[in-house]
C-alpha cells in the first residue's frame, strides 16, 4: 500500500491552482538570474522588473562601501556599536510596530519598564508616577517637552493668548537646531543667551534677565554639542527662584539632557541636575547617543503627571485597544525601545558606570596628549561629557581647524571643524567625541595619525581649506 496518495486530478480546480501559484511570496527565490549579468537598474525612477536578491544587495552594498567608517566618525555623538545579541533582538522586532501596543504588549511592557527605570536614575519624586514617553531621538522628546511647556503657560495666561502675548522660549545659542525648529514650528519667540568671552554656554543671571512673564520656560543642555561642557542646571534653577521671589514670575525649567543624563547620574553624581531640582519640570535624553543604543530611541520624562496637560494626551481606539499617545509619531520599530531594555538590563548602573568612565579617560587622555603639541590650544579637556574641542595655538599660521580636518578625512577619521556662533564667530575649533567603541588602541592610531600630518600641515605658507567647503557642524 502507498503511504502517501497524491491529490485526484493533475492540479485540482481552476480556483486549487489559483490558489496554489498563490502560496508563495514573489520574494522567495531568485527572479531572472540572467538580469544580473546583463541589466544595469536605473537609479532615478523605478526599475521596469525584478533582480535578484543577490544582485539588489550587491548594488546597494558596493555603493554603500564609499560611505566613511562609523567607528572612526568623532563627530557623530549616536552610537555606532552595540553587542551581537542586541543587534539580534534588534532584527527579531524591526517589523513589530510599536505603537501597536494590544498586538505587542510585551514591547509596550519593556517601554514602560524604560520610563521607570530613567525615572529612578533621574531621581523623580516618585518614580511610580513620572510619566513619559519613547520617541525616535532626543529631537521629537524635545518638541513634545516644548509643546508641554507651551500648554502649560497658554492655560495660565488664557485671558492674554492668543491675542496679545506671544509666548517666548530662553537658551543658549549653543542648543541644538530642535529647539530652533520647535521654536519656528510652534511659533515661539527664541531668546538665545550669546557666548561671551571663554563662557561657551548658558549664563544663569543672563538667561533669567531675559524672563518675563510670558516666558514658557528655560532650557540649560546637560552637554553641549558645540564643546562637551556642562550647562549648570542648578544655578540656572537658583537663578529663577529669586527672579520668583521678585516679581512672582514662576519659570520652569526644561533640561536637554540628550547626552548627558546618560553620563552625569553614572559618573557625576555629586551633581544635582535632575528632579531633585523641583524646577525641573521635564528631561529628554538620547538612547542612542550615550544611552548606548543604535538609532533611533530617545526618551522624554515629566517629573510628574501635572507636568503633561492632559489635552496633549491622546486616547486612541486602535486595533482594539485604547491607547494613550502623546509622542509625535506614530508608526516606527520596536527595535530599538528593545534593545534600550537590553542595555539597561546588560549594563546596570555599574556596566553605564564603567563603559562611561573610559569614554572619559579616553577623551581626557586624547586632549591632553593633542594639548602637548604645542600647536593647539583646548577648549574643552573632555572632564564632562568624553567630548572635547580644540583650536590652533596663538601664533599658528600655516594652517587651521579645517586643514587639519580634511587632512584626518583622507586618514578615514571624521573630526569636524566649525565656526562658534555669534560673539565669537572668530573662534574656529574641532570636536572629537569620544564613544564606547572608541577604545584606547584607536585613539592612539588616531594621534599617530595626526603626527604624521603635522610636519606638512606646518610647512604650509598659509591655510589651504575654504573654510564655507569644509567639513560641516554635526550635532
Amino acid at each position: 500500500m502507498a503511504l502517501h496518495k497524491g491529490q485526484t486530478g493533475a492540479e485540482g480546480s481552476a480556483d486549487e491552482q489559483e490558489l496554489r501559484r498563490l502560496s508563495v511570496n514573489p520574494f522567495y527565490g531568485a527572479t531572472n538570474p540572467v538580469s544580473g549579468m546583463t541589466a544595469a537598474p536605473p537609479t532615478h525612477r523605478l526599475p521596469d522588473g525584478p533582480v535578484t536578491p543577490e544582485t539588489a544587495y550587491r548594488l546597494v552594498h558596493d555603493e554603500l562601501m564609499l560611505d566613511g567608517n562609523s567607528r572612526l566618525n568623532l563627530a557623530t555623538f549616536v552610537t555606532t556599536w552595540m553587542e551581537p545579541q542586541a543587534g539580534v533582538l534588534m532584527a527579531e522586532c524591526r517589523d513589530k510596530n510599536m505603537i501597536d501596543k494590544d498586538e505587542y504588549p510585551r514591547t509596550a511592557e519593556l517601554e514602560r519598564r524604560c520610563v521607570a527605570m530613567l525615572a529612578d536614575l533621574w531621581n523623580a519624586p516618585d518614580p511610580a508616577t513620572a510619566v513619559g514617553c519613547s520617541t525616535t531621538g532626543s529631537s521629537e522628546a524635545c518638541m513634545l517637552a516644548g509643546m508641554a511647556l507651551k500648554r502649560r503657560w497658554a492655560q495660565r495666561n488664557s485671558d492674554r493668548y492668543p491675542a496679545t502675548a506671544r509666548p517666548n522660549l530662553v537658551m543658549g545659542i549653543n542648543v541644538q537646531v530642535c529647539w530652533e525648529k520647535f521654536c519656528n514650528f510652534w511659533e515661539v519667540e527664541a531668546r538665545l543667551v550669546p557666548m561671551e568671552g571663554d563662557r561657551f554656554h548658558l549664563d544663569p543671571q543672563a538667561a533669567a534677565d531675559l524672563c518675563d512673564e510670558n516666558t514658557i520656560g528655560v532650557v540649560p543642555v546637560l552637554g553641549s554639542t558645540f564643546d562637551g561642557s556642562y550647562e549648570p542646571v542648578a544655578e540656572v534653577c537658583a537663578a529663577l527662584d529669586a527672579l520668583q521671589e521678585r516679581t512672582g514670575l514662576d519659570i520652569p525649567v526644561h533640561v536637554d539632557g540628550a547626552s548627558g543624563a546618560m553620563v552625569a547620574p553614572f559618573i557625576d553624581e555629586e551633581l544635582v541636575w535632575d528632579f531633585r531640582l523641583p524646577r525641573v519640570s521635564s528631561i529628554n535624553t538620547s538612547g542612542h547617543k550615550y544611552g548606548l543604543v543604535y538609532p533611533g530611541v530617545g526618551w522624554a520624562l515629566w517629573r510628574s503627571p501635572a507636568e503633561l496637560p492632559e489635552e496633549l494626551v491622546f486616547r486612541v481606539n486602535y486595533l482594539g485597544g485604547d491607547m494613550p499617545t502623546f509622542a509625535l509619531n506614530f508608526s516606527r520599530p520596536g527595535a530599538q525601545v528593545v534593545a534600550q531594555y537590553y542595555t539597561f538590563l546588560r549594563l546596570g548602573r555599574e556596566g553605564y558606570r564603567a563603559v562611561q568612565q573610559t569614554s572619559r579617560d579616553i577623551a581626557c587622555g586624547l586632549a591632553e596628549r593633542i594639548d602637548a603639541l604645542d600647536d593647539f590650544q583646548l577648549i574643552t579637556r573632555g572632564d564632562e561629557l568624553p567630548v572635547f574641542a580644540f583650536t590652533t595655538a596663538p601664533g599658528v599660521r600655516n594652517f587651521d581647524v579645517f586643514d587639519v580636518s580634511r587632512r584626518l578625512r583622507e586618514h578615514g577619521w571624521l573630526v569636524p571643524a566649525y565656526t562658534f556662533p555669534k560673539n565669537r564667530e572668530d573662534l574656529s575649533v574641532l570636536r572629537m567625541v569620544c564613544r564606547n567603541g572608541f577604545s584606547a588602541d584607536l585613539a592612539e592610531l588616531l594621534l599617530e595619525d595626526l603626527n604624521k600630518l603635522m610636519p606638512e600641515l606646518r610647512g604650509q605658507p598659509h591655510p589651504m581649506t575654504d573654510s564655507h567647503a569644509a567639513t560641516s557642524f554635526h550635532h
